[in-house]
């Protein structure tokens, strides 16, 4: 049965897409069956292992939101053995509207997924960079949440917000939501500032952040441009390695 981790922050340019598309291809690496689910309208995810797509079903996640198409038929086959895909596109943002009308709208995600949850070890959701229905679904789908916060200035910023939206749903929709980890990416080990971040963010969460943290590294900035995971552009850079460590971790703790 698999474990839904979903990698949510409200904010941009926090990694959370390089993070999602880099944890799903380590795990399939590590011969975990894994489903990439792309919920991010910008569906960067979607395009960023587009070059190692080999059979796509035509469809993508709106299909199964909002046109009720089954979701096993919407699964893309990827030319990694244990890695499969969701694609988005952004018909996707016009979900938030026509799902308004729907009962019970914020469920529908965690039901689609339900159907499919035995054919994979992990699923891993790329959320909306927002707080909208569409990251509601997520969180309500997910086992577990990893929050990417990168080594920069304001790096705390909205975080109360997003803290307080999960404290919500576990109210109210997901009592059993957890945060498995918080992921420091963009780290530059020369610069005071980053370490002075790393520093905040663990003073003020404590032991759910992660040990490893992602280092800023520009063949993992160049990797989504040739539509490939950053093991598959270049298996020994920096955040190839970062990435793979990160897994362990996950594995270890139990997550």
């Amino acid at each position: 049965m698999a474990k839904i981790i979903a990698l949510t922050n409200q904010k941009g340019g926090v990694g959370k897409t390089t993070s999602s598309v880099n944890i799903a291809a380590s795990l399939a690496v590590s011969e975990f069956n894994t489903l990439l689910l792309d919920m991010d309208p910008q569906a960067n995810a979607s395009t960023g292992i587009s070059e190692i797509i080999i059979k796509n079903s035509g469809y993508t996640v709106y299909d199964t939101l909002v046109n009720q198409i089954s979701i096993k038929d919407v699964i893309t086959k990827t030319s990694f053995e244990y890695l499969d895909i969701i694609l988005s596109t952004n018909d996707l943002v016009g979900a938030e509207i026509e799902l308004v009308s729907v009962i019970a709208r914020e469920l529908e995600l965690k039901k689609a997924l339900k159907t499919i949850k035995k054919n994979y070890d992990y699923i891993i959701i790329d959320c909306p960079p927002s707080l909208g229905l569409l990251t509601l679904n997520c969180l309500t789908a997910a086992d577990e949440l990893i929050i990417p916060i990168q080594a920069e200035y304001y790096a705390l910023e909205g975080l109360g917000q997003l803290l307080n939206t999960i404290r919500l749903v576990q109210q109210h929709l997901n009592k059993k939501l957890n945060i498995a980890g918080v992921l420091i990416t963009m780290f530059d080990g020369r610069l005071n500032l980053s370490k002075q971040v790393l520093d905040e963010v663990k003073s003020y969460f404590g032991d759910k952040l992660f040990e490893t943290v992602i280092h800023r590294n520009v063949r993992l900035g160049e990797a989504p441009s040739y539509g490939k995971p950053a093991l598959l552009y270049d298996a020994n850079s920096v955040g190839t390695q970062n990435y793979m460590q990160l897994i362990e971790e996950i594995i270890d703790n139990g997550h």
